[in-house]
């Protein structure tokens, strides 16, 4: 039996995740020239349309609200429609699980891709995932978000990061973006770390001048992050497939 506050951090996911479509701004991809673009560690960035969704968004200034890990047909399995496992996320009321391509029909999406990650990188990568699955979602940062569903919230724009990162700390608890952040930056691989300038080096010498990279605590991690990283390549499935402006037929004027 669940205890009063794991049922309602329950009823609160529930009623935060219900879709409304209304919140959604961005076109929906089309499923068969989003499959053909994605690669193995891609990450698939969406555009959801929840209340927390709304929250996210806000806070992170940002059209994406979830990230989910790509990891192909090797992941196995398919669910109650016969649909394939392709996807691993952390959903806000099932936890950590398997997901298939149709669960994001309905959404605006977008592909990034770690450039030249390489392959035993990649096993590890998805073996850290896996390992996850089962795990709640972190409900302690449903909490933290539903305070932020206010039209304005009063958030200085320095504070809105760190509402994204008021989870529990719990490591059997996860939140989608912190998840697999987190397993990018266990194989050394960057997200968008804390960049300086090494202060040892000669400011007459550039070429001698190099970069520290500081590790950013995962939870700190939101779905814009990938987009923005300097590390990950943005796939356009309508332009991957060869797009040829001269091919639109353009509505003539009035109709």
């Amino acid at each position: 039996m669940l205890g009063l506050p794991r049922f309602l951090g329950k009823a609160l996911a529930r009623f935060l995740s219900a879709p409304r479509p209304s919140a959604q701004t961005g076109t929906p991809s089309d499923q068969r020239l989003l499959l053909t673009s994605l690669r193995p560690g891609d990450v698939l960035l969406v555009e959801g349309s929840s209340r927390i969704s709304t929250a996210i968004k806000y806070l992170t200034q940002s059209t994406w609200s979830h990230s989910t890990l790509y990891v192909g047909p090797q992941l196995g399995g398919v669910d109650e429609a016969g649909e394939p496992y392709l996807f691993v996320e952390a959903d806000i009321v099932r936890g950590v699980c398997k997901r298939p391509l149709a669960h994001y029909a309905q959404y605006h999406t977008r592909i990034c891709r770690p450039h030249h990650l390489q392959p035993e990188h990649l096993q590890r990568l998805f073996a850290e995932v896996l390992a996850k699955i089962g795990y709640q979602y972190d409900m302690k940062n449903v909490f933290d978000l539903a305070r932020y569903l206010v039209p304005m919230p009063p958030v200085p724009v320095r504070w809105r990061r760190k509402m994204i990162a008021l989870g529990s700390g719990d490591p059997t608890k996860a939140i989608c973006s912190s998840l697999i952040a987190e397993a990018f930056q266990n194989v050394g691989y960057p997200v968008l770390p804390l960049v300086t300038l090494d202060p040892q080096a000669s400011p007459r010498r550039k070429a001698a001048i190099r970069e520290i990279f500081h590790i950013r605590h995962h939870s700190l991690y939101a779905p814009r992050d990938f987009d923005v990283s300097p590390y990950f390549d943005i796939v356009k499935p309508t332009l991957a497939r060869g797009f040829d402006y001269r091919r639109i037929e353009w509505a003539a004027a009035g109709e």
